[in-house]
């Protein structure tokens, strides 16, 4: 049990670090778009380069199309930085010294919920305003099968979590 403690306590660091740059990416990026600080257009003003703060260095080039930027760039930064924040919270499941409880199975509902409901009908509300790549299907498969495995994983909680209490109820 010591070393499925230990990958999960390094999975959900790494998970928690990749959620914060998401959500960090997404809340600077809005902030440079509906303000225009650090935004240099070019390309004819196709595009746009979000720059570092401050600096006149490119960090993000977008194209400057109000419906990419929301269903291509803001869209996946958000989404990913729930998801990466939502593996978080699973790893971290892991690391307590009783795994089996109701709000161990609150946090792979959340995660099982959000890999199969999210993706897809983001990437069809999408499909209508941006054109979406081959590979993002691929993505969604991904998904959906993490979410159900997710789900297998629940299940096998609550099974716990019930036998954990018919236990209690014998001693």
């Amino acid at each position: 049990m010591e070393q499925t403690k230990l990958i999960a306590r390094i999975l959900q660091f790494i998970c928690r670090a990749l959620s914060l740059i998401y959500f960090s990416t997404f809340v600077y990026s809005l902030f440079c778009l509906v303000t225009g600080m650090w935004i240099r257009p070019y390309g004819e003003g196709r595009f746009l380069h979000i720059n570092y703060p401050f600096t006149a260095t490119a960090f993000l080039n977008v194209d400057n199309n109000l419906a990419y930027l929301i269903f291509s760039f803001l869209l996946i930064l958000l989404g990913y930085g729930a998801f990466f924040f939502l593996a978080a919270r699973v790893f971290k499941v892991f690391m307590q010294s009783r795994v089996f409880t109701p709000a161990s199975i609150k946090t792979m509902q959340y995660f099982y919920l959000f890999n199969i409901f999210v993706p897809l009908p983001s990437v069809l509300i999408a499909s209508y305003f941006v054109e979406v790549e081959g590979m993002i299907w691929i993505l969604i498969g991904i998904h959906f099968i993490l979410g159900i495995f997710s789900l297998f994983l629940a299940n096998i909680f609550r099974q716990g979590v019930n036998l954990q209490n018919d236990q209690d109820l014998i001693i």
